[in-house]
């Protein structure tokens, strides 16, 4: 089967070809060399041929194809064209909060352009737009890293927000977030909330302890929370603030959480001098990558909006920033089978003395 579909890509691609092929070129229903006539042009790439072959390009050619003429231009641009398919595949789940999902543009044209017979959405725009924005954080934070945390407690929510609906319905596509943590002289956890859909609910993730904890606030005034947690990974090196890569994946209706952690080399160890902050290729090799598996569903989510963030404990320099916010994570996880049979879990409720100051 896969020898037959290679074959009709190539095919097709040589059929479309053709009229460019020296010796094959015909002009004006002249031919030249052994050319027999032909009556494929350019312009009649639209008819097929094209857009099988320009579904398959990644963004930096497209541009490429872009700036070839007028005519690639517009096709790449059209309505269901590379531009639209490359960015309903790239941000399938996600969401800009005045922006919607990425194919939801095509409901925001107005009666006025949705008359005219030529109106088109430009979806190479919004593409640039989407890629800009989604793997930022939102004010007081700006732009995609973060260097000063100035209140304990601070949580740091990203712009883009995932929906559960669009992830629960589709079994072949997914959402992964990376943050790459380069300098922390503290403590800092990824976690993923329930909060712009009215719920009250989190799943957060702990580098440091390898403990993944679920939280449901059931009171704000005394403030009372009602958890559980369990701990799929083996803690960090003692005394070390955790460095390296996190990430949380969500696919069919499932939660993942990704660690890679830096590790230090025997003079770092033994070294008391103070050294400045580098980057984590520079500070030390990343080990190998380790995951949680599919550690819950999202039954504990309310709505169907859910917002990525990153919780500081205390206030100070960091060096954090989204590396990646994309469909394919580093590997596809197993099932926990510990987590789903709801025994691994271990209570971790408390509720805030309602006498205190």
């Amino acid at each position: 089967m896969e020898s037959f579909r290679e074959k009709r890509f190539f095919g097709l691609a040589f059929r479309a070809a053709r009229p460019l092929v020296p010796g094959r070129l015909s002009t004006g229903g002249q031919c030249f060399g052994d050319a027999q006539p032909s009556q494929l042009s350019l312009p009649e790439l639209a008819e097929g041929p094209y857009f099988i072959l320009a579904m398959m390009l990644d963004a930096d050619t497209l541009c490429r194809s872009d700036a070839t003429c007028r005519l690639l231009r517009q096709l790449n641009r059209a309505n269901a064209g590379p531009w639209r398919a490359l960015g309903g595949r790239m941000f399938h789940g996600m969401e800009l909060e005045h922006e919607g999902i990425f194919e939801s543009a095509e409901e925001m044209v107005t009666p006025a352009q949705s008359g005219r017979k030529h109106a088109r959405l430009d979806w190479k725009g919004r593409y640039v737009k989407f890629t800009k924005e989604v793997p930022t954080f939102r004010l007081p934070f700006k732009g995609g890293q973060i260097k000063t945390i100035r209140t304990p407690d601070d949580v740091a929510y990203c712009k883009c927000r995932l929906r559960s609906d669009l992830l629960c319905a589709d079994s072949q596509r997914g959402v992964y977030l990376e943050v790459e943590v380069v300098s922390n002289p503290d403590n800092l956890s990824l976690a993923v909330v329930d909060f712009e859909s009215g719920g009250r609910s989190s799943v957060t993730f702990s580098p440091d302890t390898g403990a993944v904890i679920r939280e449901k606030k059931l009171r704000e005034s005394p403030r009372k929370v009602q958890g559980a947690y369990i701990q799929p990974l083996e803690p960090t090196r003692s005394g070390r603030k955790f460095e390296g890569v996190i990430g949380v994946y969500i696919f069919s209706g499932q939660l993942a959480f990704f660690r890679r952690c830096v590790q230090s080399s025997v003079e770092e160890e033994d070294s008391s001098a103070e050294t400045p902050a580098k980057e984590s290729g520079e500070a030390g090799e990343l080990g190998p990558w380790e995951c949680t598996g599919f550690i819950t569903d999202l039954f504990w989510a309310e709505g169907k909006l859910l917002t990525p963030c990153l919780a500081f404990r205390n206030e100070g320099p960091y060096k954090v920033r989204v590396s990646q916010l994309c469909p394919d994570p580093p590997y596809v996880p197993a099932r926990s089978k510990a987590a789903f049979d709801g025994t691994s879990w271990l209570a971790l409720n408390w509720e805030a003395d309602s006498s205190a100051d």
